[in-house]
């Protein structure tokens, strides 16, 4: 992967309000908008073409990030991304979102093939990454592109991963980032390579057994992993909503890989205990992530 040189321009002289984003040899154009700032984007003429645009928000129950993904073709009015965005910004059924990001191109080349085939491409990258709770109620329809538009509309798609990644939103990273595999013996290795494991006996409940692994952004508790069923109060209120939010099987097992910020967080879910996490979670040969990090400063 080589290092990408990306243009942010604050449109408003600060972080919190709206930005222009631009890459160097990239005929799109990425905007991030404020829902509260909407208004004052009527004169931006880029913003009346097609594209496809994400609203973000967060959901009242669950606490997790909600977005919506749409497509808006130029009308005969000239306004059309923009127009859609007011428009769901008049929608009582849509007062989640807080912001939008816009995708379109600087030579408006964009036609009704184009934007339907990324609205859909953009929907399953979301539902495959899990990061956010995708509201489309309809998968979108990818419609008839040749071969050559696919690969360039491809193009364009890679690109949007890393400017929405570069404007606060992961939508389309995975949680844990699959291990690269280039031979047999790493294929057979790779489903290991970072894993570490939990295992504490707990009286009245039994053996508790999770599986974890560290990222770039804290610590993942990986689906399947086996959650005691009942806590105390050695443990944080954030932890102990969190256990009460989160969805397990019938045999009391995560159904979705669930982030932390630390290791130590991560334990106290699992356990429902207080407990150190560099001591806890251990690798396959037992040692602890505390030795592990140890090493690693050597």
């Amino acid at each position: 992967m080589r290092g990408k040189s990306i243009n942010l321009f604050l449109m408003d002289g600060e972080a919190g309000g709206r930005i222009k984003c631009t890459l160097a040899n990239w005929t799109g154009i990425a905007y991030k908008i404020p829902r509260t700032e909407l208004d004052r984007c009527k004169e931006r003429e880029d913003l009346k073409q097609s594209g496809v645009y994400f609203l973000f928000g967060t959901s009242d129950t669950t606490g997790k990030g909600v977005v919506y993904i749409g497509q808006a073709g130029a009308r005969k009015n000239g306004e059309g991304i923009l127009n859609r965005l007011q428009e769901h910004k008049r929608n009582p059924e849509k007062d989640y979102w807080t912001e939008a990001i816009v995708f379109t191109t600087s030579n408006n080349s964009f036609g009704p093939t184009e934007i339907s085939y990324l609205e859909n491409r953009f929907c399953n990258l979301a539902l495959q990454a899990n990061r956010y709770e995708v509201k489309n109620g309809n998968d979108p329809t990818p419609g008839n592109i040749t071969e050559e538009k696919e690969c360039e509309l491809e193009e364009f798609i890679d690109y949007a991963k890393v400017i929405m990644g570069t404007l606060g939103h992961k939508l389309f990273e995975p949680i844990t980032k699959p291990v690269e595999v280039k031979t047999e013996v790493e294929e057979k290795q790779a489903d290991n390579i970072g894993k570490l494991y939990l295992k504490r006996t707990i009286k009245t409940i039994g053996t508790v057994e999770a599986v974890g692994m560290q990222t770039a952004e804290g610590f993942v508790v990986l689906a399947g992993s086996h959650i005691s069923p009942s806590d105390d109060d050695t443990i944080p209120e954030v932890i102990k909503e969190k256990r009460k939010k989160t969805t397990l099987d019938a045999d009391g097992k995560l159904i979705e890989n669930l982030l932390f910020t630390s290791p130590s967080y991560a334990a106290k879910f699992v356990i429902g205990k207080s407990a150190n996490g560099l001591t806890s979670w251990k690798d396959a040969d037992g040692h602890t992530l505390k030795s592990l990090e140890s090493k690693i400063d050597e």
